[in-house]
């Protein structure tokens, strides 16, 4: 994990219906976007910044918004390709996933 990564912090933004993945300084890095609908969180769209490609940013982005997700105890619907592929990688958020 780089030091950029470690430093980024993963904050739920609902009024931007998005996680957002913040630098020390406040901006953001990155974001996964989401609808939310009863007992679920639909993820619809993930983005990571050129600035910060390449740096893990987008893993520790998928991991902090599902990490809060189950904290909810909503599940999560991952229409969108990176947040599906990050769950069908790693099998403990698999169990997230609404049947």
């Amino acid at each position: 994990m780089s030091e950029q990564t470690q430093a980024i912090t993963i904050v739920d933004n609902p009024a931007q219906e998005r996680f957002e993945a913040r630098t020390p300084e406040g901006d953001v890095a990155g974001f996964a976007a989401y609808v939310r609908q009863p007992g679920q969180v639909v993820f619809t769209h993930t983005e990571v910044d050129d600035v910060y490609a390449g740096n893990g940013i987008g893993s520790s982005l998928a991991r902090g918004a599902l990490d809060q997700v189950r904290a909810s105890g909503d599940k999560v619907v991952p229409l969108c390709p990176f947040i599906r592929a990050f769950v069908q990688l790693h099998e403990e958020y698999q169990d997230l996933v609404a049947r």
